[in-house]
């Protein structure tokens, strides 16, 4: 079992690019089923302190590869 503090805590790494996405901000919960659709990344771009909060980041929990001791493991195909 792990703590959603746990989770927030580790760098989320898209393995399509290499590229480090960012942290957990937020889960997407499904009350009728009780699970985890998907996992929010919050705004993380350069310009966040200048022009307000970028737009989140939301990775499908079947997008998840693995959750390691350090970083959390996705792939997506984000064009940016």
């Amino acid at each position: 079992m792990i703590k959603i503090s746990e989770l927030q805590s580790k760098d989320i790494i898209n393995i399509s690019e290499g590229r480090r996405l960012g942290n957990l901000g937020d889960l997407d919960i499904n009350l009728e089923t009780g699970r985890i659709d998907a996992i929010i990344i919050g705004g993380t771009g350069r310009m966040m302190g200048l022009l307000g909060r970028d737009e989140e980041i939301v990775i499908p929990w079947r997008n998840i590869i693995k959750i390691g001791s350090d970083c959390i493991l996705v792939r997506t195909d984000l064009n940016r």
